[in-house]
């Protein structure tokens, strides 16, 4: 059973998800929370699977209470907003949170968005991953490389990330290094670790964030 956090201050808004989830076989909605603080308070009382959590609530937003999520459970944040700007999406991904939808999100997309982040998975909105990638391909998002990150890598595992930035998946990633998709989960695993990613979005941002992907690179 994935049990779920709702967090959002618009009363209709937060019933309106916790019903849709409510209704599957295999996940629970365990609370609902009106403000960030609560939000934490219940993710620490209930240890959720994940946590929905809206960007704009009175108190503490939703980007503060994902880092504070993020940092002290191992629960994994689901961003929920009306907004795609830049600045919204990438203070929400480098919070921690491994998906970003916009509140109109269709309800079967809705489901398999807390299926996907509950087995480990991160997942990003259409209209997200193209602001994501226009952004980092106009430089918007650049920051002086952290060449010094990668030093605990090996070559291997500086490649896969390198791969893994320009957003391949593992049997792409095992497809162009002529390897098995096993040896590539079991990199990734490895990088995630080693450079202390949540998950692949995180992953995607520390390659452009080291320099292995260069603003203009083209994505697979």
């Amino acid at each position: 059973m994935i049990r779920v956090v709702v967090a959002d201050d618009q009363e209709l808004v937060r019933a309106g998800f916790a019903m849709i989830l409510d209704t599957q076989p295999d996940i629970e909605v365990v609370a609902e929370a009106a403000d960030g603080f609560a939000a934490i308070g219940a993710t620490r009382e209930h240890a959720p699977e994940v946590v929905l959590l809206d960007i704009r609530m009175p108190g503490m937003d939703g980007i503060e209470a994902a880092r504070v999520i993020c940092a002290e459970t191992s629960s994994k944040v689901v961003i929920l907003t009306t907004f795609d700007q830049d600045d919204y999406l990438f203070d929400a991904l480098r919070a921690g949170a491994s998906g970003f939808l916009l509140k109109d999100v269709r309800r079967d997309d809705l489901v398999h968005a807390v299926r996907a982040v509950a087995s480990g998975d991160s997942l990003l909105a259409p209209s997200v991953t193209r602001t994501l990638i226009a952004a980092f391909a106009s430089g918007a998002a650049a920051l002086p490389p952290q060449t010094s990150r990668l030093d605990v890598l090996t070559a291997r595992e500086t490649e896969i990330l390198r791969l893994l930035g320009t957003g391949r998946s593992n049997a792409e990633i095992a497809a162009a290094l002529v390897v098995s998709e096993h040896t590539v989960k079991t990199h990734v695993s490895n990088v995630l670790a080693k450079l202390s990613l949540r998950d692949r979005v995180q992953a995607v941002i520390a390659a452009y964030e080291t320099g292995l992907i260069h603003p203009g690179t083209r994505p697979a």
